[in-house]
């Protein structure tokens, strides 16, 4: 029998969001069922990636589909496989000398650490950073400037965790692609629009498997034939340390199913969960609390929880943490005395559990 008890472990109230650390998101009983399937079956691999890969575009309207082990894989894949070319040799020798044409353009204000830097993805699959812009701007001049016979391709990230102030769009990024004839990479991990980036014209939209898709642990790389199917060489590469079993493959292609016929919770289901949440936070003395939209624009609500009592929000997050059940919270503006509370992954039951926690907690003396 399986339980945290036969490993020591504490069971953990995610109210953080679909994040790595927390092992992402719950899968649901048809994904576990695709798992098992695959879990219990033999297939001939290279043929089950190109076969799942086209049932995934058929439904993506895109050209060709691979599924990865996860989006930082996907970058690393997807970077050596615009510098390579589909040259075999290259597969074998990713940083051979041979090729200097390594240059990866990013705006600067995107090369983030997100549990990673960017640049060691990039750095993985072979390819020279070179950032564009500053950190708190970025045009299509700042990267045509950079350009070079050594630019390889540009990559843009779009994410909550980078800036978003003065930041050229991807549809810009595009146009700048297309004027130098370079592929454009754009990394959307977090987000839920499988159609939006590729329709806007990236040759390769790189997704996590386990986010917004709710899949297990994977990741999803979509576009032009041509650089998917280069993609799909690094199999034999880089690729190789980063494989996926036959049971992801399988779950996760079911999950992005499920996911186009259902969709995930709206914004307006969030904001109707969260109001008796944001009602009795407000019962708490030295808390004040209110709903707030997610910073990148994404249809996503959370609990936002100012601290005005003689605790920090640092303490504060430590404390959720320390206890059975650990509560996990978003911590990107504990520095300004506020704690997020993403509620996408916490049932009714996790919701009473956490307010107990606070009161509990703001009752002790700081």
């Amino acid at each position: 029998m399986i339980s945290y008890e036969k490993f020591g472990l504490k069971e953990v109230i995610n109210a953080s969001g679909r994040m790595t650390i927390l092992g992402v998101s719950k899968v649901s009983e048809k994904v576990l069922e695709a798992q098992r399937f695959g879990g219990e079956h033999f297939f001939e691999m290279s043929d089950l990636m190109v076969q799942t890969g086209k049932f995934l575009a058929n439904l993506l309207e895109t050209e060709d589909a691979q599924i990865v082990s996860s989006a930082s894989a996907g970058i690393a894949q997807s970077v050596a496989a615009v510098i390579g070319e589909g040259d075999i040799y290259h597969v074998y020798h990713p940083y051979t000398t041979r090729i200097t044409k390594r240059e990866i353009i990013i705006p600067k204000g995107h090369n983030v650490d997100y549990g990673t830097p960017v640049e060691v993805m990039i750095q993985q699959g072979g390819g020279t950073v070179v950032e564009a812009g500053y950190a708190n701007m970025c045009s299509a001049e700042h990267l045509e400037m950079m350009i070079t016979a050594e630019t390889a391709a540009i990559l843009y990230i779009k994410s909550h965790h980078t800036v978003q102030k003065s930041m050229l769009s991807v549809e810009e990024a595009v146009g700048v692609a297309r004027k130098y004839d370079l592929p454009l990479i754009v990394d959307v991990a977090a987000e839920e629009d499988l159609f939006k980036y590729t329709q806007a014209g990236a040759d390769l939209v790189i997704y996590s498997g386990a986010k917004a898709i709710e899949g297990p642990s994977a990741g999803l790389i979509i576009g032009k034939q041509q650089y998917v199917e280069w993609v799909r060489l690094q199999s034999k590469g880089i690729g190789r340390s980063m494989k996926i079993g036959k049971d992801n493959v399988l779950g996760f292609t079911q999950a992005v199913e499920d996911y186009l016929a259902h969709g995930s919770e709206s914004g307006k289901a969030m904001k109707q969960r969260l109001a008796p949440f944001i009602s009795a936070v407000n019962q708490i003395p030295a808390l004040e609390a209110k709903i707030v939209q997610d910073g990148a624009g994404r249809d996503i609500y959370r609990a936002s929880v100012k601290v005005l009592g003689e605790k920090s929000a640092r303490q504060i997050i430590t404390e959720l943490k320390e206890e059975n059940p650990a509560i996990y919270t978003r911590e990107y503006q504990a520095n300004n005395g506020i704690i997020e509370f993403d509620v996408r992954s916490v049932n009714g039951l996790e919701m009473e559990k956490i307010i107990r926690r606070l009161q509990e907690i703001m009752k002790k003396r700081g």
